[in-house]
């Protein structure tokens, strides 16, 4: 056949096959896209600090940054000394140390949750009902004044019936506050904790349904966290993964599941010495959560450690080595988010984070180039891998462990262009390779 002779194409099915398989299919197509939208693309933020509503203040966002600081400042006040308590690579120890201390001093928190469950306990109706409304004038003047988090809300009480009228309280107290106060804020998260039957998040789904009606708002406006803390929200009674179940059960609020380290550890009859969020334990119930929430918008987070980062500076150390293994752990396995106990959990937090895109920012900017250009390498990529390598860059500009200048002269790609690289769905994936 001489060069540029049109090759002959021939086929064997009639147009009306495809148009049967196609109209057959229509309704899976319509379940793969109300199940599984994927990810919203929105910041998530890379911890979450819980405060009890009795705690809570007016400068608890900045006297966590300023603690811990103070325990940098006195535990390892240079790069070398922090290097050497968490067996950091000295190649990047100067680099995560002066990014950890702007972190500290610009945005020490980037999720806060006031505590009305298991760090609060139960009070006097009328003290919890002033609890309730303080956070939520407090966290309305922090979106007001700049000096909010990210993201702020509450943990109320969980759907069981001893305790169920007063979370329901409290979350009515706590979201009437706010739109009083002027508006439900952007960055607002909600928690619902001990979640062991489905039904009990359609609950929650329903109530948040009443509130948006009542005060005339858009339809599904208010989402929740709902946290796995017990062997019943990951397998069921009839053998089903009740965690997958319950992502339905929220009819489209669900945006995180949230280990809960010891109160699962406990109710599968872990010892206390050895309740940790890397326990053969924690790590089944969250290898089904991360499974079952895949493709779904909702993102999974780990729990977090009680060993505090207090005492003398050998006692500090110990722990934060602790602290910054278990986090460079969680994030090797894909859990970007965790949860943080102490001001001073905070150095080796962003430490880890950091360090965790620092060490690997160049090779992923390298090879989106070569995928964004067509040009070669010795690892060929394919568009989900293009997705990946994206929005790993993201996560680091979104916490502050990468700037934009240096992706973009690494990749050649703007904000905008990763951005598009990390958003299409499965089904589009091929057609961004074209």
């Amino acid at each position: 056949m001489g060069q540029g002779q049109q090759e002959r194409v021939s086929t064997s099915l009639a147009g009306a096959v495809s148009e049967e398989i196609s109209a057959s299919l229509a309704p899976v197509d319509a379940e793969l896209e109300r199940r599984y939208p994927g990810d919203p693309g929105t910041r998530q933020p890379v911890h979450t600090v819980y405060v009890p509503g009795d705690a809570f203040a007016a400068d608890t966002l900045r006297s966590w940054g300023d603690q811990a600081l103070a325990a940098l400042d006195e535990h390892a006040p240079d790069p070398a000394a922090f290097a050497s308590a968490l067996g950091l690579d000295e190649a990047l120890a100067e680099d995560v140390h002066g990014r950890v201390r702007a972190k500290l001093e610009r945005e020490p928190v980037e999720d806060l949750r006031v505590d009305f469950e298991d760090g609060y306990g139960n009070r006097p109706d009328a003290e919890e009902d002033a609890a309730a409304a303080r956070a939520a004038r407090l966290i309305s003047e922090a979106y007001a004044d700049g000096t909010a988090a990210p993201y702020m809300g509450i943990r109320m009480k969980c759907m069981e019936a001893a305790v169920r009228d007063r979370g329901i309280r409290t979350l009515d107290i706590f979201l009437t506050g706010l739109i009083e106060a002027g508006g439900l804020p952007g960055g607002l998260v909600l928690t619902l904790p001990k979640v062991t039957y489905p039904e009990q998040v359609t609950a929650m789904a329903r109530l948040l349904d009443a509130f948006e009606k009542a005060h005339g708002l858009e339809p599904g406006r208010i989402g929740f966290e709902i946290q796995i803390e017990t062997s019943q929200s990951i397998l069921a009674a009839d053998g089903t993964a009740a965690v997958a179940r319950m992502i339905q059960a929220a009819e489209g609020r669900a945006t995180g599941l949230h280990y809960g380290t010891f109160d699962y550890s406990a109710c599968l009859g872990v010892s206390a010495a050895h309740q940790a969020s890397d326990h053969p334990a924690a790590d089944h119930a969250k290898a089904v959560m991360q499974v079952a929430a895949a493709g779904t918008g909702v993102r999974v987070s780990d729990g977090s450690t009680n060993v505090l980062p207090v005492g003398p500076t050998e006692k500090v150390h110990a722990a934060w080595r602790l602290h910054y293994g278990l986090t460079r752990r969680a994030l090797a396995r894909a859990y970007y988010q965790g949860w943080d106990m102490h001001p001073g959990h905070l150095p080796t937090r962003y430490a880890a984070v950091f360090a965790f895109y620092r060490e690997g920012f160049e090779q992923a900017a390298g090879r989106l180039a070569r995928y964004a250009s067509r040009t070669g390498g010795d690892v060929m990529d394919e568009p989900a891998t293009a997705k990946a390598l994206s929005s790993y860059l993201l996560r680091g500009l979104d916490c502050g462990a990468l700037d934009i200048a240096e992706v973009a002269r690494l990749s050649g790609l703007t904000r905008a262009d990763l951005e598009g690289f990390a958003a299409p769905r499965r089904g589009d994936l091929t057609a961004s390779a074209q």
